[in-house]
C-alpha cells in the first residue's frame, strides 16, 4: 500500500467549515497524529508560527507571544506588504486543559470571538474542533469574509507540519 503524503492527507482528511448559527462557526478536521502531538502544535509558539498564517495571503507572523495556561495571554503581530502598519491580535486564555481543550478570547475589538479548540483522540489520529462564538451576526459575517476563509489552508499547513 502506498504511503500517504501531506498532499494526499489533505484529500483524505478534508476540513469542514460550517456556520452553526447566526453567531457560531465550527471547523473540524481529523489529523493523522496522536492528540499530544497535535496539541503541542497548537500550544508551542515555535510550532504554532510555522502553520498558523495561510501562505497564500502573503503575511508574516512577526511575533508570537503565547503564555498558554488558564489565565495566560497571547499577542500575535502580523505584517502584510500591502499595509504600512502591522496587525496585532491579542487576548487571554480562559481555559487550557492539556491534550483536551484550549479556550481563548479575541480582545482586539469588541467584535472578537471566543474561540474553543478541542482535541479528541481517535486511535492514533486526532479530531480537532475549532469553534468560534461571535458577539453579533455582523461580526461572524465579517470573519467569514476575511480570516475564516484561511482556516482550511491553515489546517492543511498543520497537516503538513505534523507529517514532517
Amino acid at each position: 500500500m502506498p504511503q500517504a503524503t501531506a498532499s494526499s492527507a489533505v484529500a483524505l482528511n478534508p476540513t469542514a467549515v460550517e456556520r452553526k448559527s447566526d453567531r457560531e462557526l465550527v471547523v473540524t478536521r481529523i489529523f493523522d497524529a496522536p492528540v499530544h502531538i497535535v496539541f503541542e502544535a497548537w500550544s508551542n509558539p515555535d510550532l504554532f508560527r510555522q502553520w498558523w498564517v495561510p501562505k497564500s495571503v502573503g503575511m508574516t507572523l512577526e511575533s508570537c507571544d503565547m503564555d498558554i495556561r488558564t489565565g495566560g495571554s497571547y499577542r500575535l503581530v502580523f505584517r502584510h506588504p500591502a499595509f504600512d502598519q502591522p496587525m496585532t491580535f491579542f487576548g487571554s486564555y480562559k481555559e487550557v486543559t492539556p491534550n483536551k481543550r484550549i479556550v481563548w478570547s479575541n480582545d482586539e475589538s469588541d467584535q472578537g470571538a471566543v474561540t474553543t479548540v478541542t482535541f479528541e483522540e481517535r486511535g492514533d489520529k486526532t479530531l480537532v474542533t475549532f469553534h468560534e462564538r461571535y458577539p453579533t451576526e455582523a461580526a461572524l459575517d465579517e470573519a467569514l469574509a476575511g480570516s475564516a476563509e484561511g482556516l482550511p489552508e491553515q489546517f492543511a499547513q498543520l497537516d503538513e507540519l505534523l507529517a514532517a
